[in-house]
């Protein structure tokens, strides 16, 4: 009998989930992903691929460097030659974006609202590319429950915006693998109507890039237009070193 008091006792110290049936809540699993987005710094290039309502292909390719776990972003383009040094500075969670364009040599400060247009016309707003901490700071987590999806063992979460919060997104619900907390689809809602989808986005091909589970290509695809845009990362490295004066409008000129 001892040695079964003995085996229950292990049991409850090794998996006390099993005994009293305790779960990961939406909050933890957030905190997670949000952790795993959010690197201190990251640099990249990347190549997007734009899908038009036509059929038409755009293609740009850019660097950028992020740092304080996404809240500043630099964004420069090398490809096409058309767009070639055009710069996007992305200050305060996309909340203060400067733009720069080499044809005139003038940097423009972007309205307010700019946070929830297309970045070049694509499917990616400036507020998907430089949210931030949005995840946990605009919007409330729920865990719906288990479900597989891309052939994944995933938590499927619902994020719900927070009163008074200025997003394009009423809610969000996010599939996140369990063993590495990737969100690998997550669908966007309407900012007026919390039941019509606008937007999902999809992450493939995860590999372990400096220690992070990184998915190479990313496609959001537009439900509304019936679009869809591509991001490739050709190049992709974490907490590397940048310098803070690069964050800067000076520094968009090149």
């Amino acid at each position: 009998m001892k040695n079964i008091f003995k085996i229950i006792g292990s049991i409850v110290v090794i998996f006390p989930s099993l005994v009293f049936g305790q779960t990961v809540t939406g909050d933890e699993i957030i905190a997670k992903v949000n952790e795993l987005m959010n690197q201190k710094s990251s640099y990249a290039v990347v190549k997007m691929n734009i899908e038009t309502t036509s059929g038409q292909q755009r293609t740009f390719e850019y660097e950028s460097w992020s740092k304080n776990g996404g809240e500043k972003i630099l964004i420069r383009y090398t490809k096409p030659r058309r767009a070639k040094d055009q710069a996007i500075l992305m200050l305060n969670n996309a909340d203060d974006i400067w733009a720069f364009f080499p044809r005139t040599n003038r940097v423009r400060k972007l309205a307010t609202h700019a946070k929830k247009q297309k970045m070049q016309g694509s499917d990616f707003s400036y507020e998907d590319m430089g949210s931030g901490n949005a995840f946990i700071t605009d919007f409330d987590a729920k865990l719906l429950g288990e479900e597989e999806i891309e052939n994944y063992d995933c938590y499927e979460l619902e994020l719900k915006r927070k009163d008074g919060v200025n997003s394009s997104y009423s809610r969000l619900i996010i599939w996140v693998i369990k063993k590495n907390y990737v969100p690998i689809v997550i669908d966007y809602y309407d900012e007026d109507d919390p039941e019509s989808r606008v937007k999902r986005l999809v992450q493939y091909d995860i590999q372990n890039v400096d220690g992070i589970p990184t998915g190479m290509k990313i496609i959001m695809y537009n439900k509304q237009n019936n679009t869809q845009t591509s991001m490739e990362f050709l190049d992709i490295k974490y907490n590397v070193k940048i310098d803070e004066d690069l964050f800067t409008e000076r520094r968009l000129r090149k």
